[in-house]
């Protein structure tokens, strides 16, 4: 099972605060690009699609055939992609060797079992296509802005998987790791925006703290958004397998 439930409210939540701006993509997008080499006809899996901002984005950008698969009811209910279909990382409702590349945002601390997940991955990518995992993972919280304010959340973010957990997983299934890079993102024009948007819901690390810990963090993000200026920028993790 997932670490949150993402029910209506969780989808909600995610769909009001996470999407990101042309701004918080763009850096986004350049990564992509060098890692993916996309080209018309290109088909790639969104695994843990959520309310869809990732499989638009691509179809946008690039000439491909985008299939996104969702395990939430709500997420899907909510998704700005069509169509996303019923699925996760350990069942993926498409064939051997069907897709060209595959990518996971902000999932891969969901998967129960990432070594299953990993040889389905296997299954569905054909040989020599790219899997691209963006993530916070375990001991990297220090480019994160939510974790200088909520500092009780970096216990929660060490109980997901590290970038070398996954790696042993996908190495055993027959990956290679081809890249890992941290890529910068603008998450809000401000810290006082940021402050006024969040949403407890939409973050898994603030659900699975407790409501004194919630608290104080949320009084020490307003004290320092009254003074605080310029863009919050965070930067996550890119692994790269193939």
């Amino acid at each position: 099972m997932a670490r949150i439930t993402y029910d209506n409210a969780d989808a909600a939540a995610f769909e009001a605060t996470r999407h990101l701006t042309d701004d918080g993509l763009s850096a986004w997008r350049e990564a992509l690009t060098r890692h993916l080499d996309p080209h018309a006809g290109m088909r790639t899996l969104d695994l843990g699609s959520g309310t869809g901002m990732w499989a638009q984005a691509f179809t946008d950008w690039y000439d491909i055939e985008v299939t996104a698969v969702e395990p939430s009811e709500a997420m899907r209910a909510r998704s700005i992609y069509r169509p996303v279909v019923p699925g996760d990382a350990e069942r993926i409702p498409l064939d051997d060797g069907s897709v060209d590349a595959a990518w996971i945002s902000t999932v891969i601390h969901h998967v129960p079992d990432l070594n299953r997940a990993a040889r389905e991955l296997r299954r569905v990518v054909r040989p020599g296509g790219r899997v691209l995992i963006r993530s916070a993972f375990a001991g990297r919280h220090q480019a994160i802005t939510l974790f200088r304010y909520f500092p009780e959340a970096i216990r929660v973010l060490d109980t997901y998987p590290s970038a070398a957990d996954v790696e042993a997983a996908f190495t055993a299934a027959g990956f290679t790791t081809v890249g890992f890079e941290q890529v910068p993102q603008v998450s809000a024009p401000s810290l006082r925006e940021a402050a006024t948007a969040l949403r407890r819901e939409a973050h898994t690390p603030l659900q699975l703290i407790n409501d004194d810990e919630y608290a104080a963090g949320l009084a020490r993000l307003h004290r320092a958004a009254r003074t605080e200026t310029g863009p919050v920028v965070d930067a996550l993790d890119l692994l790269v397998l193939a």
